[in-house]
């Protein structure tokens, strides 16, 4: 599929990837439209000429009237907390998921591509794990719900009419990004930042464009029915990227705590946020997404879409902290 002159609806389109896909589809000559949750987060994708519709994705007028006209649907709207209710989670990341999908599919578009995360896969999973699995839902809402609605998507699929594909994100950072940029930082700004267990492991980063290269890959490719893991394929020590984010910002390294300590001191703090009627900043389950051990195979999207991260983690870090010198954190949390 050329992508030149197709339309794009693209469902969270004022958030970190969402509005970053825009910029990027505009560039490549592609009419953008969005789907946002709350009108506060739309001005910026209306300045790149998106014509936005505010709405909900669980609600069957909003997503049929969003995707109508539309030759390709980037579904990354969803609720993404470390913890919390399933039922909420439920509510938007499969039921929100299923109904954006057959809106589409009785729309007549084309190609729906649907944002999960690598998260499918739980805390403990062996080396290099590829899309065959296995998956874990941990016990996590995030995790559990994700799983769901890849599943109830997959029925869905029928090429040549309606094709779904699904790309499963490592974590993803560069300007904007909210847990692996914005809330350590600030964080460490108060001296409150510490990774678990001497840093070991591996965070599966994956910089926000490179993610978006392999998001369109694979619509050109019109890979249907498959799904795609995607990181920067380096194998990064939690250590290492911390220390490396903390010290571009002119900070001090962080320190270090055993992963049953940190649980508990953030369990308290989240104990202690609720006793003041605060909202919590820091949920506990945030340990177990920061400890993950091992590294997520790419080699599928390697052969099948001939992706290969162009952008680099010392590139990412840079174009990263341009950023950030410019930006008041304090701000997008």
């Amino acid at each position: 599929m050329n992508l030149e002159n197709k339309t794009i609806l693209i469902t969270g389109i004022g958030e970190f990837i969402g509005l970053r896909t825009a910029e990027l589809a505009s560039s490549q000559g592609m009419k953008v439209c969005g789907l946002q949750s709350s009108s506060d987060k739309i001005k910026k994708a209306q300045n790149l000429g998106a014509k936005v519709i505010v709405g909900s994705v669980t609600d069957p007028a909003t997503a049929e009237k969003a995707c109508q006209g539309v030759d390709i649907v980037l579904h990354t709207a969803e609720v993404a907390q470390e913890g919390g209710s399933l039922e909420e989670f439920r509510k938007v990341n499969v039921g929100g998921t299923v109904n954006m999908a057959k809106a589409a599919k009785n729309a007549g578009v084309k190609t729906f591509v649907h944002l999960s995360s690598v998260l499918v896969y739980g805390f403990n999973y062996p080396d290099r794990i590829t899309e065959e699995g296995p998956l874990s839902g941990e016990n996590n809402p995030y995790c559990q719900t994700k799983i769901e609605a890849e599943k109830a998507l997959l029925q869905l699929n029928s090429t040549p009419d309606f094709g779904i594909i699904i790309i499963r994100p490592g974590d993803v950072y560069g300007p904007g990004s909210i847990p692996w940029i914005v809330r350590p930082l600030l964080l460490m700004r108060q001296k409150l930042f510490a990774y678990a267990n001497d840093g070991r492991g591996v965070i599966n980063h994956v910089y926000i464009d490179n993610l978006i290269q392999a998001i369109f890959l694979a619509i050109e490719k019109e890979t249907y029915g498959e799904i795609f893991n995607v990181t920067d394929g380096q194998e990064t020590t939690w250590k290492e990227y911390f220390t490396r984010l903390a010290e571009m910002s002119g900070l001090p390294a962080p320190f270090s705590l055993p992963k049953d300590e940190l649980k508990l001191f953030l369990k308290l703090r989240y104990e202690g946020q609720k006793l003041f009627r605060k909202p919590a900043d820091l949920l506990p389950e945030v340990v177990d997404f920061m400890t993950r051990p091992y590294a997520y195979s790419i080699t599928k999207a390697q052969s099948i879409l001939s992706y290969e991260p162009k952008i680099t983690l010392e590139e990412g870090m840079r174009l990263t902290q341009e950023w950030i010198r410019k930006t008041d954190l304090q701000k997008l949390t």
